[in-house]
């Protein structure tokens, strides 16, 4: 379809555009800005005034549940979810049953999204062999199959030596790894952050240590590798700092945090409130600012949904018991743009961290509106105040603290590969 977006405000980070102005999409790819190409002629006009046209979304890190726990959410489901909070592109992590850890297995998840018509998924590939933190996995052969990088998702890998020698795999086919930094031995069995409020709520705490032994082992173990890591999911202030000094000495480095992380603290937790279970936990308020001051100086690179859909079963709990994480696929503009308000970020930063930024370092195409590229875009009203419901969304997840709470910035449509995809029903 050749789309016309007239007169909205075109934002792209990774070119530094920022205008009002109108943008063109012929065969699947932006095909012009400011003016349409010769001979253009557009099969639908949108009228974008009022809004902001920026690149579709990039998410790292979206656990889709299927195969194996479809009770909770399908690529189906899950993949529609992410177009309607306007990405076009995200990561699933290796840990769906059965394991991506076969070129089949990455080959199915592929192909299963693309019948689905829903986001474009980019599956992490696993670093062992059903996770198991002990055999390497067929590392070469993920990559073939679309992997985007190899990890062990939250299943530690106890054995240094081990790690070290799927590190050095890594490192020689140019394969980036994901790290997830939690010491299974300081972690276990805490369920919220070490702090008063678990003291006083007399639930086992996980320590600020647990995550930054573990970056302090991957930091040294890089250093020696010369491997392409990125850290997901940073909660604590220390964390943030060795992040920063791994990057001031120069290693190939990158790090993400869930965009839930820069709002929620322990305090939250009140009175064992599961909806704030999470993984890693949140932390306190002098981390949460921490967490905040690192993304405005770029120690931490991106941000992402974190994306964890539940059945109301896994939350309807004891604390202790319940399932950690929540759904965020379709908050996960709404809250970056709030860092804006909050004049934590720039509107370009914020969406970079959201676009180009985590495409770049995923080595892949989109993140960006220019010519020629493929056309994945998010039309926003910025003006826009909603509020989220588990009935109103589209995720299959009812799990987050943020339904019922009012939000600014709302996706109006998103173009995904040149194609309408989602467009936010006229109200009624």
């Amino acid at each position: 379809m050749n789309i016309a977006i007239i007169g909205g405000r075109i934002l792209d980070p990774a070119h530094d555009v920022d205008a009002t102005t109108s943008l063109f999409v012929q065969d699947g790819v932006i095909a012009g800005l400011g003016e349409a190409p010769s001979g253009f002629l557009p099969e639908r006009t949108i009228d974008a005034r009022g809004l902001v046209v920026c690149p579709g979304l990039v998410d790292l890190r979206a656990r889709l549940r299927e195969p194996g726990l479809e009770h909770k959410g399908t690529v189906q489901t899950e993949t529609h979810a992410a177009l309607a909070g306007g990405i076009t592109q995200l990561c699933c992590p290796p840990d769906t049953d059965p394991v991506i850890d076969t070129a089949v297995a990455a080959q199915w998840l592929v192909d299963r999204a693309r019948s689905c018509a829903g986001a474009r998924v980019r599956p992490i590939g696993a670093l062992t062999r059903a996770l198991n933190g002990t055999h390497l996995a067929d590392m070469h052969a993920l990559r073939q199959a679309g992997c985007v990088g190899v990890g062990n998702a939250l299943v530690p890998i106890k054995d240094s030596a081990v790690l070290r020698h799927a590190l050095e795999y890594a490192a020689g086919i140019g394969l980036l790894v994901f790290l997830t930094p939690e010491d299974p031995w300081l972690s276990a069995p805490g369920v919220m952050h070490e702090g008063r409020i678990a003291t006083r709520l007399g639930l086992a705490g996980i320590p600020e240590s647990a995550e930054t032994i573990e970056i302090a082992r991957a930091l040294m173990l890089i250093e020696e590798v010369g491997v392409r890591a990125h850290f997901c999911g940073i909660s604590s202030a220390r964390g943030a700092a060795l992040i920063a000094e791994g990057k001031r000495r120069g290693l190939a480095i990158t790090a993400d945090t869930p965009i839930h992380q820069l709002y929620m603290t322990e305090d939250d937790v009140g009175i064992f409130d599961t909806n704030y279970r999470l993984r890693p936990p949140a932390r306190t308020m002098a981390d949460r600012e921490a967490l905040r001051a690192a993304l405005a100086a770029g120690a931490i690179d991106a941000l992402c949904s974190d994306h964890q859909p539940h059945e109301a079963d896994a939350k309807e709990r004891p604390f202790s018991d319940a399932e950690p994480g929540i759904a965020g696929l379709e908050t996960l503009l709404p809250l970056t743009l709030r860092l804006v308000e909050l004049n934590i970020l720039t509107l370009k930063d914020a969406l970079a961290a959201v676009t180009h930024r985590p495409a770049a370092l995923l080595g892949i195409p989109g993140g960006t509106l220019g010519v020629g590229e493929c056309a994945d875009i998010c039309l926003y009203d910025p003006e826009a105040v909603w509020t989220p419901t588990p009935s109103s969304v589209r995720t299959r997840g009812g799990n987050s603290p943020f339904y019922g709470t009012s939000l600014r910035g709302q996706v109006i449509a998103t173009i995904h590969e040149g194609r309408i995809v989602y467009e936010r029903p006229a109200p009624r």
